[in-house]
């Protein structure tokens, strides 16, 4: 089988707000469930975006949802309830995906793979979160597989340590001791805060963001058009060291135990701050992708070129480590390198899994990120993927640029990553 050429014709998000679970009324998008926020977005995409290309609902062939927390308002009766609210027609086939931090990502990966075989012309990929509206509410985890008494026993997975994310980025600091410093996560936050704040000023990223209706801060009876990221604030180093640390430490033996932590911190607390990691959010996002053949007869520009994708695991205590050898078998089969590639956008869960994948493939500051980070931005989690590839793709065409990697940690210890081509370059 010839696999197809796959294109990303475009791609489009709400602004992510700010959910504060225990004010709600100060999150602008509190009054909306996740799916109504996804649905609006839906509905302005291709009445004002897609119509201008003549892509109509009725040309997708599969549409896909990704949501981290699929369970009471993240529940999407197999990803056709946001399309049903968003007026597609009841012929679109559609499914709900579950990769935490990389589920709109992989549902992406999903129909690039159909339109590669064959099995679709276009689809469109969705995602979306709200971490203010019971986050958590209704899952159970099996907790046999740390009862030792239990068949499903795994004496090599900490579950505790796994389904808090604020200790996987904790202890993937202090495994990689002495590479990083606390220091150097809070100037890469700060760095991701300024670096926002300056793209909207700049409206740069009006022209991804498709406002929706909200409602004011503190006032839910008063609406507001949102355009922006709510969470982004100028920053400096002075006020991101006085943040509270979140974290606790593990006190590693092969660091020197509890004595070795202390003496190299300066405390007994840990590393991860709101200042280093993002924070919680609402919001949606959306991409069309095309057969190169399909869309070259329609007279489509692409946005770019689906190179490759690639996916993986890892402990899941340290789940920060996905995006590594996830982007190494994205990479492989597209046979590049790391210095072949021109910019990156790697998701800031934590500054901790961005600085560590830069490391590992020994990347500059400067190409990586350089509109902003999810630490400002915001990571509605099972959205985010879809919003790290499309503003790659408009940083490429900016910067007249060839390839780009968008990369992903995922709770549970994966990783997924995207490479694309800007055809223009």
């Amino acid at each position: 089988m010839d696999l197809k050429e796959v294109w990303l014709i475009d791609y489009a998000r709400t602004a992510f707000s700010r959910c504060r679970p225990r004010t709600p009324e100060r999150d602008v998008f509190g009054e909306l469930r996740g799916d109504e926020i996804l649905a609006q977005l839906l509905m302005k995409f291709f009445d004002e975006k897609l119509a201008d290309k003549g892509i109509e609902k009725k040309d997708i062939e599969e549409s896909t949802v990704g949501v981290a927390n699929g369970t009471l308002e993240g529940w999407t009766y197999g990803g056709r309830l946001p399309i049903f609210m968003a007026g597609f027609p009841v012929t679109t086939p559609a499914f709900f995906i579950d990769r935490q931090c990389g589920s709109a990502g992989s549902g992406m990966h999903v129909g690039i793979m159909e339109i590669m075989t064959g099995h679709a012309k276009c689809t469109l990929a969705n995602g979306f979160e709200h971490m203010g509206r019971g986050r958590g509410s209704g899952t159970s985890p099996n907790m046999k597989l740390v009862d030792k008494n239990s068949i499903y026993y795994r004496s090599d997975i900490d579950l505790r340590t796994t389904f808090n994310m604020l200790q996987t980025a904790q202890k993937l600091y202090e495994e990689e001791v002495p590479t990083f410093t606390k220091e150097d996560l809070d100037r890469f936050g700060v760095r991701a805060h300024n670096l926002t704040v300056k793209s909207h000023e700049e409206r740069w990223f009006k022209g991804e963001i498709i406002p929706i209706e909200g409602h004011v801060e503190g006032d839910v009876n008063t609406p507001m058009m949102v355009d922006r990221d709510m969470n982004a604030r100028q920053s400096n180093m002075e006020g991101h060291a006085k943040l509270p640390r979140l974290s606790r430490p593990f006190y590693l033996e092969k660091n020197g135990g509890k004595e070795g932590y202390v003496k190299r911190e300066g405390t007994e607390e840990g590393i991860i701050t709101v200042g280093n990691s993002s924070p919680l959010n609402a919001g949606a996002t959306t991409a069309v992708c095309m057969d190169a053949k399909e869309a070259e007869k329609r007279g489509i520009e692409p946005m770019a070129r689906i190179v490759s994708i690639g996916w993986a695991a890892v402990d899941p205590t340290t789940m920060g480590r996905g995006p590594v050898p996830a982007t190494k078998k994205a990479l492989a089969v597209a046979g590049l390198k790391a210095e072949d590639i021109d910019y990156w956008e790697i998701n800031e869960a934590f500054c901790i899994v961005t600085l560590n994948c830069m490391d590992k493939f020994d990347l500059p500051w400067d190409i990586v990120n350089i509109m902003g980070g999810s630490t400002a931005i915001g990571h509605p989690l099972g959205s985010t993927m879809i919003r790290l590839t499309g503003t790659l793709a408009r940083i490429l065409k900016d910067k007249k640029a060839k390839y780009g990697v968008a990369n992903a940690c995922c709770g549970g210890g994966q990783g997924v990553a995207t490479v694309i081509e800007n055809l223009d370059a």
